[in-house]
């Protein structure tokens, strides 16, 4: 499970993410979304310890990712949204490298990388250098070495960048069934289609907070609408939120009259 408690995170005097009080539990498929400078990635960044939050707590399975980062990080698979690879590894090799890490026994290395081939169908290419792959080849690996050491939570950025449409396919059945099977999933992405196909619960945030958390039915009861579509309800949301954040900034620029003023004007 992922915990948030009060966390802020600021860079100088902006603050990118606001008190963010959130719980993820296991076996649900969570879906982050927000436009661009929302605070998505700064969040993800937090959780898998390449940033401390500012203020306040994240805990992952129980353990402080700040106090204890590295038991939380055996806990933890973690896809970025531009995979980072060996270029002069092999994938089997990278897969290698990734399970030694984990310390993960000749046995179960063996066992793991070829599930993960097979998972991912990594079979055409896997003995080629990484430095040869396309985007969605680089994802597909990607994603095989955050899988190896069976993590009871998956972060993901923009998981389907780059992938064809099979590979698409192939990844949302994927995260469906480690879900059922209690794996924790925190995604990001831009693609509204997927999180409606996939998540169990969405959070909207902007600027630096976090505005809605809930299912789609619930947000279509906070819209009183009957709109079935995740693109037409968080637009919807998000226009709503903008007009009521522009309209607060408009009230609290009308100027106060002064209380010794006259209606009456001046004697």
């Amino acid at each position: 499970m992922i915990q948030f408690e009060n966390v802020t995170r600021r860079y100088g005097g902006k603050i990118a993410v606001s008190e963010l009080n959130l719980e993820i539990p296991p076996g649900q498929l969570f879906a982050f979304l927000g436009p661009n400078g929302a605070g998505k990635t700064t969040t993800i960044k937090m959780i898998v310890g390449l940033l401390r939050p500012s203020s306040g707590t994240i805990r992952l399975c129980g353990h402080d990712v700040t106090k204890n980062n590295s038991a939380a990080n055996r806990l933890l698979g973690y896809v970025p949204d531009v995979p980072y690879l060996y270029d002069k590894l092999s994938g089997s090799e990278f897969l290698q490298f990734i399970a030694e890490m984990y310390g993960l026994d000749r046995r179960q290395t063996a066992e793991r990388i070829a599930e993960q081939i097979e998972a991912f169908r990594l079979q055409e290419f896997v003995e080629d250098l990484t430095e040869s792959y396309s985007h969605g080849m680089k994802q597909r690996l990607a994603f095989a070495a955050a899988m190896l050491h069976d993590p009871r939570v998956l972060v993901i950025d923009e998981p389907m960048v780059g992938l064809d449409p099979r590979s698409v396919r192939l990844v949302k059945d994927l995260l469906r069934a480690k879900a059922a099977q209690g794996q924790t999933i925190f995604m990001s992405t831009h693609l509204l289609s997927i999180a409606e196909e996939i998540a169990d619960r969405v959070g909207i945030v902007d600027e630096g907070r976090l505005k809605f958390l809930g299912t789609l039915d619930e947000l279509r009861r906070k819209l009183a609408t009957h709109e079935t579509s995740l693109e037409h309800l968080y637009l919807s949301f998000t226009e709503a939120e903008r007009l009521q954040a522009d309209q607060n900034g408009a009230t609290s620029q009308v100027p106060t009259p002064s209380p010794l003023a006259r209606e009456d004007g001046p004697p």
